[in-house]
């Protein structure tokens, strides 16, 4: 996998996926399990690499030295 994740976009990924995570544990009714999409955002931050940026070709990595 080569990554295609920048920095600020993983920062905004890390932002949201806890945002939406926090709705689990803050909300009493059954849209509270909507919040486990937030696992998604943090899980392609952690991993610098996004599956959809792939299929576009979205690259917001800066370009790496050899």
């Amino acid at each position: 996998m080569e990554k295609n994740v920048g920095s600020l976009d993983r920062g905004v990924r890390i932002i949201i996926g806890l945002a939406l995570l926090s709705l689990v544990f803050l909300r009493q009714d059954s849209s509270r399990w909507f919040g486990l999409i937030g696992v998604l955002p943090l899980l392609t931050a952690s991993l610098s690499w996004c599956p959809l940026y792939t299929v576009l070709g979205v690259k917001t990595c800066s370009a790496e030295k050899k």
